[in-house]
């Protein structure tokens, strides 16, 4: 059968149609695979972020992204989905699905009618266990372990579930049409947001930039100085791949069918990433003299970043200048931040450029949906700039503003709090041994205890001669 309620977002009143919603097997297995792919980029981020440290700092980063897997899975059954769709305002969700209450093997008309609601849940948590892990980027190599956790708990809750809630959800659904008909603040104004522009992207990074600021900077690397070279290039490639492999399953997964549209945003992401991963390496050879692999895999990444909120709206060619522009404004910020944001903010160390690749990249996708969406593409989206919809960038910039504002002032708070009770840096003396050793008991090779040996030579046996050591030997 075929799948009407293919967005999140209210369709038209001359595209609306009756919905019959029962569970079908292709969109529920095509359901299951993207969750799957969704979760992978959770350690492929992991992986991604511990090539770029320093070797003593590696399985500490990698860690702080592993952490999301248990802590926001709990979460999220607990009251995370809840505040996230259920009903309550256009705010903040209520408790309707606490404990997952009500989450069944039956579909949820409002928000995928044709897969199970509890499939619906789980796909959606997958988006939540990697967004806060992405903030770790900014606060590497020297915030403690045990305030990280208390900070994703408390950021998940009150940032993430929040703007997950202004922009995907929906309830009281009407009876014949079985669509909602209230709705979270930001989908009810009329933004778009195709797979988490706003919701992923734009938090994690904004969030990123101010947990910058406040945990302060790396002390083992003075002001001004550049970053450490990566550790592990090959975790980053192979983390890079992970992640733009995950990709399809959180773009085209966000569908929530087996359809046309799954189709239409998994070719947007592909020509995207591909058109960044080709725009940075390229600019790398103008500029650098060499296509660097950390640079190309960065590429990536921030195609697939700028092409997420735009991914089930715009038509393929319009990928390509996503990606591409995209990719060449973050690479120059990148430049200029290493250039001068030591300089002029001597507190700000976002070691792994987190806002630029993603609070930026999100930014700046968000902006092109406003430009290059299309209701040809997507009748239940709206049109852009291009296509005689001007108002929509204007839905676009209003929740950028509220997204950036709400990410600022829950991060900045929960990080001031959890200053004051516990601290949020691990000790100088500490750090120059590494945060493995510190925090996860995990000693490196060349920390071992040696045995000492002491050889006492004669002055005979000081003067022993070339020949003499050879008869020795044989």
């Amino acid at each position: 059968m075929s799948n009407t309620n293919e967005t999140f977002l209210p369709a038209p009143a001359d595209v609306i149609e009756a919905i019959v919603y029962e569970i079908n097997d292709g969109d529920t297995a095509w359901m299951l695979t993207s969750s799957a792919l969704v979760m992978l980029m959770t350690p492929g981020l992991a992986f991604f972020y511990g090539g770029l440290v320093r070797s003593k700092n590696i399985i500490n980063t990698m860690m702080m992204s592993f952490l999301t897997l248990g802590l926001v899975t709990v979460h999220w059954v607990v009251f995370g989905y809840s505040f996230s769709f259920g009903g309550g305002n256009v705010m903040y969700g209520s408790g309707d699905f606490v404990g997952l209450r009500g989450v069944g093997t039956e579909p949820n008309p409002i928000y995928a009618a044709t897969i199970p609601h509890m499939l619906f849940c789980v796909y959606q948590m997958m988006f939540a266990i990697i967004t806060p892990a992405i903030i770790s980027g900014a606060v590497v190599e020297r915030m403690s372990f045990r305030a990280y956790v208390l900070f994703i708990l408390c950021w998940t809750t009150l940032v993430y579930d929040m703007i997950a809630h202004w922009v995907w959800a929906g309830w009281d659904f009407d009876s014949v049409t079985a669509l909602p008909t209230k709705f979270g603040w930001l989908r009810g104004l009329g933004a778009l947001d195709f797979a988490g522009g706003t919701v992923v992207h734009i938090s994690s990074g904004v969030s990123a930039l101010t947990a910058a600021f406040i945990v302060g900077r790396r002390p083992d690397i003075p002001r001004g100085d550049k970053n450490p070279p990566p550790s592990n290039i090959a975790y980053v490639m192979l983390g890079g791949s992970l992640l733009w492999f995950g990709w399809f399953g959180f773009n085209a997964g966000s569908a929530l069918s087996s359809s046309a549209l799954a189709a239409v945003a998994f070719i947007n992401t592909q020509i995207a990433t591909g058109s960044g991963f080709l725009a940075w390496v390229f600019l790398d050879l103008v500029f650098r003299k060499a296509a660097t692999a950390v640079g190309a895999m960065s590429g990536a990444v921030v195609g697939l970043v700028a092409i997420t909120p735009a991914a089930g709206y715009v038509h393929a060619p319009s990928s390509i200048f996503i990606g591409a522009v995209t990719v060449i404004i973050v690479y120059f910020a990148v430049r200029a931040k290493s250039k001068w944001a030591g300089r002029v903010f001597p507190q700000l160390d976002d070691s792994l450029d987190v806002f630029s690749c993603h609070g930026l990249g999100g930014i700046l996708g968000c902006i092109w949906t406003g430009f290059f969406a299309s209701t040809s593409v997507n009748p239940y989206g709206a049109n852009g700039v291009f296509f005689g919809g001007g108002i929509l960038l204007g839905y676009q910039f209003a929740a950028i503003a509220a997204t950036v504002g709400i990410s600022v002032v829950f991060t900045a708070i929960i990080l001031l709090v959890i200053k004051y009770l516990i601290g949020l840096t691990v000790d100088d003396s500490k750090l120059e041994h590494g945060l493995d050793l510190s925090e996860h008991a995990v000693k490196r090779a060349d920390l071992e205890e040696k045995p000492e040996v002491t050889v006492e030579l004669d002055a005979v046996s000081q003067k022993v001669s070339a020949t003499d050591t050879e008869e020795v030997i044989q």
